[in-house]
């Protein structure tokens, strides 16, 4: 009867959470941290610049999402196999999440070409910022192929809790991207574009080394439909969750692009920074899918428990440490993005907002991975949904009905994570989401397999 206690001790320790937070952490500040490089580059060629990457990033945003898709619903299910003791079935998740990566990122590439003038237009209101969003936007959709092929790597690789080839694999392009961008706008002369083309860069070298990560494995590369098919109705609860997030996001930008170019340029380095800081926040949720989703497949359900609480605690500690650095950046952070005025005064509406959210944030990105570990996904969508369709829209769309800014934006945003942590809090409470085995099942209520 004293097994599953100190099992649990030993899976849910601090050490043990830091040795696959700590570099997914690197992981995933890469990739914000060199669009925030990217902005700043771009904010320094004009406001127009600015607001057509603010644009276009949006779009481009919607790509990344799919990413965390398929690399969250990969990391659950290969973090499963690999605590049941079967690393090679792990392995062969990520083979086929590879091809569906790789699938949908093309089908990204095609529809961008044809429809990403269109969606640049809707979302920028036509003009000046809609013509440069599009061309910035059809150049960087090649990129996709190599993102999504990147997440679905980082998903299997997390699962079975080899944390150092992600390291290498994302930090080595986006330093490289790092440098190029500023040569390709500034010397060379290509202006925004150079942005694109050193984005695609990137994200297709970052993604050729995971395809090379798996080669490397020896196990059968060849596509199984039949598999795909079930990844893809196991991670539809996922993408309805990401189409919530990106409806909320995608809105919130065309909102503030009404309001001016300046409002808008602001809300992109805004966002940017939220976005920065989510991803951040996501290294404890990482640790908690990879942790819980391997002591789940071990049939140890205190284990997970106790991570839970842990993980949860650790959130808050983050949030709060993030919210003091955008505390004493007020004022200050805002202007190594752009040198014009209006957006630095449109910035300071948003900032009370971001900096009152953090902590709370920090908590919901790490309950978050429990549950995606967990894969108790159906309840993440409809938390998700219900906030975003019942909080963060409305108050959005309210905001520009009665011309609240961008802080009646932010005050949507703050909704919107409320509504999820008290959510996440009350499904804590209770064992349902615990559900042991290999293969997460819904047969009994009480969440044995």
């Amino acid at each position: 009867m004293s097994q599953p206690t100190v099992t649990a001790d030993r899976v849910a320790s601090p050490r043990r959470i830091a040795s696959l937070a700590l570099p997914a952490l690197v992981v995933l500040a890469a990739e914000p941290l060199y669009v925030l490089v990217d902005t700043a580059v771009v904010g320094h060629l004009g406001r127009i610049p600015l607001a057509a990457v603010a644009v276009g990033g949006t779009v481009m945003t919607l790509t990344a999402w799919l990413g965390t898709v398929v690399a969250y619903g990969t990391t659950g299910r290969a973090a499963r196999r690999f605590g049941a003791g079967d690393r090679a079935a792990a392995v062969a998740e990520g083979v086929q999440a590879s091809w569906l990566a790789f699938g949908v990122g093309l089908l990204v590439v095609v529809g961008m070409q044809f429809g990403g003038g269109a969606l640049a237009g809707v979302l920028a209101g036509g003009g000046e910022v809609a013509v440069a969003a599009a061309e910035w936007l059809r150049i960087a959709s090649f990129g996709a192929p190599g993102l999504l092929l990147a997440a679905a790597g980082n998903g299997w690789l997390r699962g079975v809790q080899d944390t150092r080839r992600p390291l290498l694999f994302v930090v080595g392009p986006n330093l490289l991207s790092a440098v190029l961008c500023p040569i390709l706008v500034y010397p060379l002369g290509m202006g925004l574009n150079g942005s694109a083309v050193a984005n695609v860069i990137a994200q297709t070298l970052s993604g050729v080394l995971f395809a090379a990560a798996l080669v490397a494995e020896r196990v059968a590369l060849r596509p199984r439909p039949r598999v795909i098919g079930q990844q893809l109705v196991l991670s539809r609860d996922l993408l309805i969750r990401g189409v919530a997030f990106q409806a909320s996001f995608l809105s919130a930008t065309a909102v503030a692009a009404r309001f001016g170019a300046a409002a808008v340029g602001a809300h992109q380095i805004a966002v940017q920074l939220w976005f920065f800081a989510a991803l951040v926040l996501d290294a404890l949720a990482i640790a908690a899918q990879a942790l819980v989703g391997a002591a789940l497949g071990a049939d140890d359900a205190p284990a997970a428990r106790a991570l839970a609480r842990r993980i949860g605690r650790l959130g808050v500690l983050c949030g709060a440490a993030f919210a003091a650095l955008a505390a004493a950046g007020t004022g200050v952070v805002p202007t190594w993005f752009s040198s014009d005025s209006a957006v630095h005064g449109q910035a300071l509406l948003a900032w009370p907002w971001f900096v009152v959210m953090l902590p709370l944030a920090g908590v919901v990105f790490a309950l978050d991975g429990v549950l995606i570990g967990a894969g108790d996904i159906r309840y993440l969508r409809n938390l998700t949904v219900a906030g975003a369709f019942g909080g963060f829209l409305p108050a959005i769309w309210l905001a520009y009905a009665y011309d609240l800014g961008l802080g009646g934006i932010w005050g949507g945003l703050l909704l919107f994570v409320v509504i999820r942590l008290v959510g996440l809090l009350l499904r804590l409470r209770g064992g349902a989401w615990a559900v042991t085995g290999a293969v997460r099942t819904e047969r009994t209520p009480s969440g044995v397999a």
